[in-house]
């Protein structure tokens, strides 16, 4: 197969169907086959968000100047994520290109707030629980800063354990809403008197839960205080691509002030064009990405955004009691779109491989063995489809285990 481009171009009556030739090997998400990687909200918003990409998919977030659209746009879709967070008055945030974007840039302006208002400088430290995600690990390899991961209790941030785990140097203590592992939302408001304690900044990675836990609590769900409520909460990322339903390459990440936001700024140069002054890492930013999630925001609103949002933790529910039927036990309390369970008897990760064969791509927990689901709206439809072969999979492996290897 030969990777050097064409002598010949070809027009896009032949490209496509090579396209299209291209992804028939992948999973068939649209059939809901898919527990991690893709948010499906349906094929209305898919509609939208492929529109709305297109539409922008030349335009620079990087030239705002040049692009009021976008800027404006940008302006919106942060206000929004806001205002769900129960974020105060004078409250900023920028959108980013994802997750570990988000995390990355609220990590450094921490870490230059702190040189700047606290005099740290040389060896920092964060101090996370062990099931935070591994984008905090990819930030402070870049940042040369140590990340103290501390075993979980009940799956949940061990509150105590971590502030015994702070010290001089700490820059950062962090939570998530919920975490990925479990899908758990650890105690944000311990970790926010531990924060005001010790005079430290407490980040909310809210990456899975910001545009999905303020409508399941519209919808009746009681949830413990995670967002901008909780005084001690300096900053908050939070992943537009996922329970947002945009295209992906959207995120947001959040600050208490506009203050703090002003330590997130690059400022670099000089060079023989000045200056280059940005809000975030990324130079050139695609507006397809902010358009999509600017557009399926106002598709949606709140009315629908708590459609969806019931559909997805009616999934989980559905899952949940149709695991436990079948001898499972979920990990935990989960209230949101996450849910992991493993089987007392039987290893979960052979029963993950024979889900494999059956078409389904999904995700396993190494600490411990168990499966883990994340589920979108379009799950609440095949729910039972997952069920069925999640029981045929558990009679195969049991019937592996305990048939003999050996005859005579």
């Amino acid at each position: 197969m030969s990777s050097a481009l064409p002598e010949h171009g070809a027009p896009w009556s032949e490209v496509e169907p090579r396209l299209r030739d291209l992804g028939k090997g992948d999973v068939k998400w649209r059939d809901g086959r898919t527990g991690m990687y893709i948010f499906n909200a349906g094929p209305e918003v898919e509609q939208v968000q492929k529109a709305a990409y297109a539409m922008f998919s030349s335009e620079n977030g990087l030239g705002p100047a040049a692009f009021p659209s976008l800027a404006q746009m940008e302006r919106e879709v942060v206000a929004a994520g806001l205002s769900l967070l129960n974020a105060p008055p004078g409250a900023a945030g920028a959108m980013t290109s994802g997750g570990t974007d988000s995390i990355f840039l609220a990590i450094k302006t921490a870490r230059d707030h702190a040189r700047a208002k606290r005099g740290l400088n040389g060896a920092l430290n964060i101090v996370a629980p062990a099931s935070v995600h591994p984008a905090f690990d990819k930030a402070c390899m870049v940042m040369d800063i140590e990340l103290r991961r501390i075993p979980v209790k009940d799956y949940l941030a061990d509150v105590a354990a971590m502030e015994v785990a702070t010290d001089a140097n700490t820059l950062m203590i962090v939570g998530s809403a919920p975490c990925f592992p479990f899908g758990l939302i650890d105690p944000i408001e311990a970790l926010g008197e531990v924060a005001e304690r010790k005079g430290l900044w407490l980040h909310v990675d809210a990456c899975v839960g910001a545009y999905i836990a303020p409508f399941v609590r519209m919808n009746g769900a009681q949830l413990p205080a995670f967002d901008f409520s909780v005084p001690a909460v300096s900053s908050m990322s939070g992943d537009l691509h996922k329970y947002g339903y945009a295209s992906k390459g959207a995120s947001t990440v959040f600050f208490r002030s506009e203050a703090l936001k002003e330590f997130m700024t690059f400022d670099a140069g000089p060079w023989p064009l000045g200056r280059m002054i940005t809000p975030s890492l990324s130079g050139t930013r695609p507006g397809g990405a902010i358009s999509s999630a600017w557009a399926v925001m106002q598709h949606l609103g709140i009315d629908g955004y708590r459609q969806k949002q019931g559909e997805g933790t009616q999934a989980r529910e559905k899952i949940e009691a149709g695991v436990k039927r079948l001898g499972f036990e979920v990990l935990g309390r989960p209230q949101l779109g996450i849910v992991a369970f493993a089987h007392p008897k039987i290893d979960a990760l052979r029963i993950y491989a024979q889900m494999h064969h059956r078409g389904w791509f999904t995700a396993a927990l190494i600490e411990p063995h168990a499966l883990h689901l994340m589920l979108s709206p379009k799950h609440n439809e095949v729910a039972h489809e997952y069920l069925a072969d999640l029981e045929a999979s558990l009679g195969a492996v049991s019937e592996e285990q305990f048939t003999p290897k050996y005859a005579g």
